[in-house]
């Protein structure tokens, strides 16, 4: 906002906010994913934090220590839809966003939303997603809204973001190459 000389600004009166009552409820949401979750409080802090403050967060990890698990028990103590999108290289932006489709009768063009209309994704391995995919699921993250052949979609509210990136590790060369693993081909 741009104020001339001339002009005063005044603000609204901010309400006071009952800190004991969200306090409590931060502590409430965090107790009841640690009782699903067996991992750090700090991380569930912290993620607990991200969604009150409308942000993402992106943890780097290894697979099968939990991540998955700390997003659904976060949608579970919140009462909030869920979804997980697997990323891998041959990810596209509608598997994302979603895409317009012809609908049952064949004639109609219908909306088929994509994974990101939930409340909470868990969007995991997201350094194996193409730059296309990634860029798609940023712009969601950012906007709260996915646009479709020229149409915008508001996104549900609250929206978060719970990314996983796997540690890169050093190809294993000595593997004969259709041997080689996925996480050897970084």
């Amino acid at each position: 906002m741009v104020a001339h000389s001339d002009q005063q600004l005044s603000a609204a009166p901010v309400p006071p906010v009952d800190r004991s009552s969200a306090t409590r409820t931060f502590v409430d949401v965090e107790q009841a994913v640690a009782a699903v979750v067996a991992t750090e409080p700090s991380t569930i802090r912290l993620a607990v934090s991200c969604v009150a403050a409308h942000g993402h967060l992106l943890v780097e990890d290894h697979p099968g220590l939990g991540k998955t698990t700390l997003a659904k028990a976060l949608a579970g103590a919140l009462g909030l839809g869920f979804h997980r999108l697997q990323c891998t290289a041959d990810l596209l932006p509608a598997d994302v966003v979603g895409a317009t489709v012809l609908g049952p009768d064949g004639t109609e063009p219908v909306f088929r939303p994509g994974p990101v209309f939930t409340n909470i994704l868990m969007a995991d391995e997201l350094n194996r997603a193409s730059p296309r995919a990634q860029s798609a699921l940023l712009e969601a993250m950012e906007e709260h809204q996915v646009s479709v052949d020229g149409t915008t979609h508001a996104l549900p509210d609250p929206f978060f973001v719970l990314a996983t990136r796997t540690p890169s590790t050093p190809p294993d060369l000595t593997a004969p190459h259709g041997q080689r693993t996925a996480s050897s081909c970084d």
